[in-house]
This record gives C-alpha cells, structure tokens and sequence, in this order.
C-alpha cells in the first residue's frame, strides 16, 4: 500500500505537480489509491508520455525512498497505458477514474475523494489538473466548481 498515508499521496501530487513545470501536458483527470493510481493524460507539443511517465515515477521513487530510508525499486512494474479514442472511451475512462474510490470502499461518495480530479475540478484547484472546459463540464457536471468556496478554508 504504498499510497497508504496522506503524506505520500500528497507528495505524489507534489510530484506530478513539478512535472506539470517541465513538460506539456494536460492531465484530464486522475485518481490515487492506497496502491495504485490513474492518470488521463494528454500529452502535448513535443511531449512523450513514457519520458513524462519515467520522471514522474524515479522522482516520486527517489523522494520516497529518502522519506522512508529505503534504497531500490519501489515499483514492481513499469506503467501500463493504453490511448483513448473517441468520446464514448474517453467518458467511459473519466467515470472510471472517478468511480475507483467508491469501488474500493474508501469513500461513499465518489466527490469526497481527496486525491482526485472530481475533488480538485469542485475545489477549484486548476493548478495540477486541467480546468473542466464548458463541453466537459456538460458531460461530467459533476466536476463543477462549488459554487460557494470558503476562501480561508486549507484544501
């Protein structure tokens, strides 16, 4: 359960969040499990996804090895992928990212997962996840931004 504790999850996003500043691409929706993740990516300009994928996981590997004085492999494989094509797959893959939760019992309601796209779209955290575009928000609505925030409130 390498995903167990808050901090590791947050420092998977911290990591995915510097990747954001070195290299194009949008990262349509996501979800972070106790022992795995899903990301919908799309990569951009000149961007590979393997590359994208690599650095991401030696970055988080590396700091998490030094979080925990651990040396080695912390993945037991390398990432697994597969394109999105059209709109029907593409909703179908965002309803599953955002589903994964419920599905594991960590949550009842699938907009009370923290480590999501579904939180962060309705939190307004547009930093690390792409904003939710006006054809995405038709077909997702539930990923709208809540309309009433407490700006003082910690995320």
């Amino acid at each position: 359960m390498i995903f167990d504790s808050q901090e590791i999850k947050e420092l998977f996003l911290e990591v995915l969040l510097r990747a954001k500043s070195k290299y194009d691409f949008q990262l349509e929706n996501f979800c972070i499990m106790g022992n795995h993740f899903h990301l919908l990516v799309r990569p951009e300009g000149t961007t590979n996804l393997s590359r994208l994928m690599q650095w991401v996981m030696s970055v988080f590997a590396m700091a998490y090895n030094r979080i925990h004085g651990l040396v080695g492999h912390v993945w037991c494989s390398r990432f697994f992928s597969r394109i999105v094509s059209g709109l029907r797959a593409f909703l179908r893959t965002f309803g599953y990212i955002d589903d994964n939760p419920v599905a594991a019992h960590q949550v009842e309601d699938k907009r009370d997962w923290r480590y999501g796209g579904l939180w962060h779209h309705r939190a307004g955290n547009v930093d690390l996840i792409a904003s939710a575009d006006s054809l995405l928000r038709l077909m997702v609505p539930e990923h709208m931004q809540l309309m009433l925030m407490d700006a003082s409130k910690q995320y």
